[in-house]
């Protein structure tokens, strides 16, 4: 197969089809979908006789990127290649037994949500004929002159007053369950409707303008041969789903693992080879460049604030989150150092605009280290955290489809952060009722002079207290904070009872760690002391 890059020589065709000219169709028969964008391939085979001839493809979508477009050739010479955007073929609309059937249901259910829709309102029709009864029963009731009837007749009005009105409150009550009812029967309908719709469109050709593709060959002899173009299109892209389930008694970790992908390129593809690939090709493809820093001295009037490197606010917006499994499809991990692709063992069908498509990818199980974070600065318990090595085969990337399982009950869905094959993640199951937190400043809960506030010192003593109320041993690691001086005048000095376990943990300055077994029904207890001192003169802020 030869290739050839096109600086495709944008002329249009104005001309009609030539004798020697052979119209061909062409089907997407692979895409290579990223999280923005996808990369098209489609096939067209073709029968030509000896010489020369213009294979003419009038299938693209309209909005396919022509400049983008590269075509390779089986079975002859290829030459030159020219395109046109707006190009309205004839056509005949397919209207096969498939379609028919998938419309009939179309209407069938319009038809059924139009008569539930029509019982509802007969059912609310009778509950207001049941008030006005009751308007009209209370009215009577009221009515002047009444008082004036006789014993025997006024007791039987309101007997019969009585008999009306609970009648008429029994057929309301009743009319509005039954109406309720119905509406919820509906609202299954709606969804069978909608999913039907989705299915006929799926099916339903496409009517709207295409591209044209004119690719000029040459053949010595009669030949067969195919046709292969590929472009790559930005109204497609896949979003990662994962189902995360810790088994405690075992300690492992299973990242049960999905796909939605989707596509709005303007033509459904039906049965393609699709393969998943973790690189961005829309983003950032090169490294950043810098320039001389040439630090310059001015009177203060004249000192303007250095601009912010550019950057810095991209990596602050790249940082920021913006069947059973066994027996399903799989595609499975290919890994070349930079990026991980999965090539989905079965043909897959993605309609345009209708579908977002649920695939599954191979799961991922791990050893996970189980432990406690207590954080009693901002929490009231402890939460239950899970340190699992990633695969080194493969990346986590972030997410917000992310579903935390905790011996297979649902505790939550969450923001899941980018995780490099080979990288550490600290994944939380949710929190510890029974691992109850306190952190008191002492002297405050004391009730004496509170917080030591001198003009050139400040003191503080800090109680934390964790306690163990779940009727099992937990190994916790309590965080907490001291402040930190940036400035030789402002000095700090702290002591902590125990001492901590690691002091700047995960590289962040002032940040404490104390790492135990608690035992169910034991408390442990933290005694923290600040102290800030700074020149006479100055102001802590």
């Amino acid at each position: 197969m030869r290739g050839v890059s096109l600086a495709l020589a944008l002329s249009l065709v104005a001309s009609p089809v030539l004798a020697d000219d052979l119209a061909v169709t062409s089907r997407v028969s692979a895409a290579t979908v990223y999280p923005e964008g996808a990369t098209v391939t489609r096939e067209a085979a073709f029968s030509a006789p000896a010489g020369e001839h213009e294979l003419i493809l009038t299938d693209l979508p309209r909005d396919t990127p022509l400049a983008s477009v590269r075509v390779a050739l089986d079975g002859a010479r290829l030459g030159g290649v020219r395109t046109r955007e707006d190009y309205v073929p004839p056509r005949q609309a397919e209207d096969d037994a498939e379609v028919q059937a998938a419309r009939a249901e179309v209407e069938r259910l319009e038809e059924a949500l139009r008569a539930g829709r029509a019982e509802v309102a007969d059912i609310r029709l009778e509950a207001d004929a049941a008030r006005a009864r009751l308007r009209f029963l209370d009215g009577i009731g009221k009515a002047e002159g009444l008082a004036a009837q006789e014993p025997a007749t006024l007791g039987d009005l309101v007997a019969m007053i009585g008999r009306e009105t609970l009648e008429a409150r029994r057929a309301e009550t009743g009319a509005e369950r039954r109406a309720d009812a119905a509406e919820r029967a509906l609202k299954d309908l709606v969804e069978k409707l909608s999913r039907a719709r989705q299915a006929l469109e799926a099916l339903v050709p496409e009517t709207g303008p295409r591209a044209l593709l004119a690719v000029a060959i040459r053949a010595d002899a009669a030949t067969e041969g195919q046709l292969t173009v590929s472009y790559t299109v930005p109204q497609a892209g896949w979003q990662p789903l994962y189902d995360l389930h810790l088994a405690r008694d075992e300690g492992q970790v299973r990242i049960e693992r999905g796909a939605f992908v989707r596509q709005e390129t303007g033509e459904n593809w039906r049965d393609i080879a699709l393969t998943l690939s973790t690189r961005r090709p829309a983003q950032q493809g090169a490294p950043g460049e810098i320039h001389p820093w040439i630090p310059r001295l001015g009177d203060p009037d004249e000192i303007r604030p250095m601009p912010r490197v550019k950057g810095e606010g991209a990596l602050m917006e790249m940082a920021a989150p913006a069947a059973a499994a066994a027996e399903a499809d799989m595609a499975r991990p290919e890994f070349d150092g930079l990026s991980v692709r999965y090539a989905y063992p079965a043909p897959v069908s993605v309609a345009t605009g209708a579908d977002r498509v649920r695939l599954m990818l191979s799961p991922i199980e791990a050893d996970a280290e189980i432990r406690a974070r207590a954080v009693p600065l901002v929490d009231e318990t402890a939460f239950l955290m899970a340190r699992v090595t990633n695969s080194d085969e493969d990346v986590i990337l972030p997410t917000s489809e992310a579903r935390f399982y905790l011996d297979g009950r649902y505790v939550g869905q969450r923001w899941l952060p980018f995780a490099a094959a080979g990288a550490e993640m600290a994944l939380s199951f949710g929190p510890i009722e029974g691992l109850t937190l306190k952190r008191v400043v002492k002297t405050r809960s004391e009730g004496d002079r509170g917080l030591i506030n001198r003009a050139s010192e400040r003191r503080e003593t800090v109680e934390i207290t964790v306690e163990n109320l779940t009727g099992e041993s937990w190994p916790v690691t309590v965080l907490d904070r001291v402040p930190v001086s940036e400035q030789d005048d402002l000095r700090i000095t702290w002591n902590a009872r125990p001492d901590p376990d690691e002091t700047n943990v995960e590289d962040k300055r002032g940040i404490l760690a104390w790492r135990f077994d608690l035992e169910a029904g034991a408390r442990r207890t933290i005694t923290l002391d600040t102290r800030m001192s700074w020149p006479e003169g100055k102001v802590l802020r």
